[in-house]
């Protein structure tokens, strides 16, 4: 994978200064020791923080050493103006967690259970937000667990804040459902570089006989095994290398770049296939390529792919499944739904991928003979395994928002067409009816192929990003829900 951030995570102790600081000196030792022994690579700041100018002296080597990601350790109850300076002047993700006590006497006690309240108060006041885990206070070993989850909230933290989004092309104007108001996504740190359908067209054709052309279309070949669609796969390759070319060339100040693509109706005409292959590949190395110029999707997208390391795709949250498909799942059929896009999921989460032709698009556009313009598409069937949907979304007024849900794919065939599986998430109806259309969501999901809640919702938090849907489980009533409904 490429395109997102190395994480280089330091650690640094504070002490308060009517504690020992032999007690939190030793704690970071035990702390730097059960991160070894978990492979997490972690630089050891040797300065213990009680004052201000330990603070500028610790915050002094962290950038000498190339730290990005903080993790601020109260081995003690800590010094809470100090501490909290780090913080806010390190200007990267930084995680708070506290040791728990090994013994109880007057020399063995730290009370960091009580200085992480202070610390959390005096975080408020500086208006400075850190990641705080769920069990925040703990031993070695479990500290070193909560650390290893931070790394990739750090790497989707640093991404995002380095991201530029290129896309092309306005919003079809029956999909305006997939909106984009701008400002927010400044608010992230993100850039957006919006251009025509007619430069990229333009890039396009500069592309005519580039010599890597061949290369590409060989690849392509290889990683398909076969195609019946002879030549396109030169297109698909000029279109690749104009994809990354054009990511290259504007990055500019930004370190990161995804795709936020129109790709029909006028696309097929003049380029003369369908894209949804191109974006499958580019997905595949960290670059996703959302369809249909949804740029929240693509964040959406690239969000995933920092936070799980892998490839993420977009999926229409598409259709409701028979109860007689449902019957032998272990799902009732309002748990269950088909995710599908027209051929945009990377080759390794498709059971048997094929590139075919894009079938909607060929009643209109080619409806008496072979298919052309509108080959392009990667079709199969989901592998099956765990899944989250996610998606962050700006509002028509602009707020963010975001949704997560865990499920999986299932082993049913579905005997359809596209990029297309079918989906579990418990309590579905329900989420379905509260959070999506509820929340005012737009019909694609994220999809991340790995249980990857818990590190998008510490990441979406940290973004601060207050209003977070999710599959509630039975019982547990959405504020719109009505208790008397039967």
């Amino acid at each position: 994978m490429v395109n997102m951030p190395f994480v280089k995570a330091g650690l640094v102790a504070v002490s308060r200064d009517c504690f020992p600081m032999s007690l939190s000196e030793s704690r970071r030792d035990a702390l730097m020791k059960a991160c070894a022994a978990r492979n997490i690579e972690l630089f050891e700041a040797k300065t213990t923080v009680e004052n201000e100018a330990d603070a500028v002296a610790a915050l002094k080597e962290l950038r000498e050493n190339g730290v990005n990601a903080l993790v601020l350790f109260l081995g003690n109850f800590g010094p809470e103006g100090p501490e909290t300076y780090i913080v806010q002047e390190f200007r990267g993700p930084a995680l708070v967690v506290a040791a728990a006590e090994e013994k109880v006497d007057i020399g063995g006690r730290g009370d960091a259970f009580c200085g992480l309240l202070n610390c959390s108060y005096n975080l408020g006041l500086r208006g400075v937000s850190a990641v705080i885990p769920e069990r925040p206070v703990g031993s070695a070993d479990e500290l070193a667990a909560e650390i290893g989850k931070f790394i990739p909230v750090a790497r989707a933290l640093i991404g995002v804040r380095a991201l530029k989004i290129f896309s092309f092309g306005p919003r079809p104007y029956d999909f305006l459902a997939c909106n984009a108001p701008i400002k927010p996504l400044y608010d992230l740190g993100v850039t957006i570089m919006e251009n025509s359908e007619l430069d990229l067209f333009a890039a396009y054709k500069a592309h005519d006989g580039d010599k890597r052309i061949d290369a590409v279309a060989q690849d392509m070949a290889k990683e398909l095994g076969s195609s019946p669609y002879a030549g396109i796969l030169p297109r698909l390759a000029q279109y690749e290398l104009t994809l990354l070319d054009f990511m290259e060339k504007n990055l500019g100040y930004c370190e990161f770049g995804v795709f936020a693509n129109k790709c029909w109706p006028a696309f097929q005409t003049e380029f003369r296939f369908v894209p949804c292959y191109v974006n499958a590949r580019l997905a595949a190395r960290g670059i996703p390529v959302a369809c249909e110029t949804d740029i929240y999707g693509a964040l959406s997208e690239y969000i995933i792919t920092l936070i799980t390391d892998k490839p993420a795709t977009l999926l229409d949250i598409n259709n409701t499944v028979p109860p007689s498909m449902a019957a032998g799942t272990g799902y009732p059929a309002s748990d269950l739904f088909m995710g599908f896009h027209c051929g945009n999921t990377a080759v390794c989460y498709l059971r048997k991928p094929e590139m075919r032709y894009q079938q909607i698009m060929k009643r209109s556009l080619e409806p008496d003979g072979e298919p052309d313009i509108t080959r392009g598409t990667l079709e199969g069937d989901l592998i099956a395994g765990p899944v989250t949907l996610f998606r962050l979304q700006a509002d028509a007024s602009g707020v963010l928002k975001s949704y997560i849900a865990q499920g999986e794919v299932l082993e049913t065939a579905t005997g359809s067409f596209g990029g297309i599986g079918v989906i579990a998430v418990p309590e579905l109806a329900r989420f379905y009816r509260h959070v999506l259309v509820g929340g005012q969501f737009p019909h694609h999901a994220g999809i991340a192929f790995a249980h990857a809640g818990e590190a998008l919702f510490e990441t979406v938090k940290a973004l601060g990003v207050s209003d977070i849907g999710f599959n509630q489980p039975k019982g547990m009533l959405y504020p719109s829900e009505n208790p008397f409904a039967r």
